[in-house]
């Protein structure tokens, strides 16, 4: 009896250190791991804690976010001071990688320069195609040679340029045939998801207007004239409809160009792009190069 119970112990002993065996072939492996991770692995922790020293300095912080720090990044930063900072690194780099390094950022950069200026191309297709059915509808009424358009960085600009068309001297008051210019082009902005600004303007003649102060309260009157008769006539919603006076001071023409005061005098329809900022900045170098959409205006001169 003595001998089973022995036996039994023995065989029992042997069963409890198998796990050693899987734990040992566990660390083993585990141990394998890490040695070919950080075989993998050349990081200069001097050259990373200075990178890491440079972002944070250039940033303006005093930690660095990839130090878990929560804050945010402090007016006085300057991202010279991290460009300097990557500068240097790159310059302590081998020939052969730095030169890979600089294929790498000027590859990305040209890609960056294509898809904005694909960005851009799109954006004026597409507001040519808006001034495309603008051109339709003035046609039929017989009003395409009062307004003309160009393309900058806000977006379409639409200008009634016609002599006496849309304001007679020194007032504010729209003419007969401003309020169908607005009335032909309301129906194709209404149908737009784009904000439309309204824009005053005067000429360069320097003779006081003759019912207000200056000439900003003139193109200012003119502008908000012209919005109303789109919110309240023509009923576009009045969240998508703004105003903005000029003055003298944005000349569609060369002012010492003859005519060119009556076209200066003017109301613009401002078709505003939504945009990202680096995709509007190339809408007027695409339009450039496009020009089939300006209608060339020619008129005799006139007051403010």
């Amino acid at each position: 009896m003595a001998r089973r119970r022995r036996e039994e112990e023995e065989e029992h002993d042997e069963g409890s250190e198998r796990w050693l065996v899987t734990y040992a072939d566990m660390l083993t492996l585990l141990m394998v791991l890490f040695i070919i991770l950080f075989s993998m692995s050349t990081v200069d922790s001097k050259k990373y804690e200075e990178l890491k020293a440079g972002l944070a300095d250039g940033f303006g912080r005093s930690l660095s976010i990839l130090d878990g720090a929560d804050q945010t990044i402090e007016d006085k930063g300057s991202i010279d001071q991290a460009a300097a900072s990557y500068d240097q690194l790159v310059g302590e780099m081998p020939k052969n990688e730095r030169a890979k390094v600089q294929q790498i950022v000027d590859k990305s950069a040209q890609q960056r320069l294509q898809r904005q200026y694909a960005d851009a191309k799109n954006e004026v297709d597409s507001l040519l195609a808006v001034w495309h059915q603008m051109q339709a509808a003035l046609k039929k009424q017989g009003l395409q040679s009062d307004v003309q358009a160009q393309i900058d960085e806000r977006g379409l600009i639409v200008s009634l340029v016609s002599r006496h068309v849309v304001f007679q001297p020194n007032v504010a008051d729209l003419t007969r045939r401003g309020k169908r210019i607005l009335d032909t082009l309301a129906p194709v902005l209404a149908k737009l998801p784009e904000p439309i600004e309204v824009d005053g303007h005067t000429n360069q003649v320097k003779v006081q207007p003759k019912f207000y102060p200056t000439d900003w309260e003139l193109s200012s009157a003119r502008a908000v004239t012209a919005l109303r008769h789109l919110e309240e006539t023509d009923k576009i919603p009045a969240g998508r409809l703004t105003a903005s006076a000029f003055g003298h001071t944005k000349p569609l023409v060369d002012p010492r160009t003859p005519g060119s005061q009556a076209v200066n005098k003017r109301v613009d329809i401002v078709v505003l792009s939504q945009a990202p900022a680096e995709t509007r900045e190339k809408l007027a170098e695409i339009d450039n190069e496009l020009q089939p959409h300006t209608t060339a205006v020619t008129t005799q001169g006139g007051t403010s």
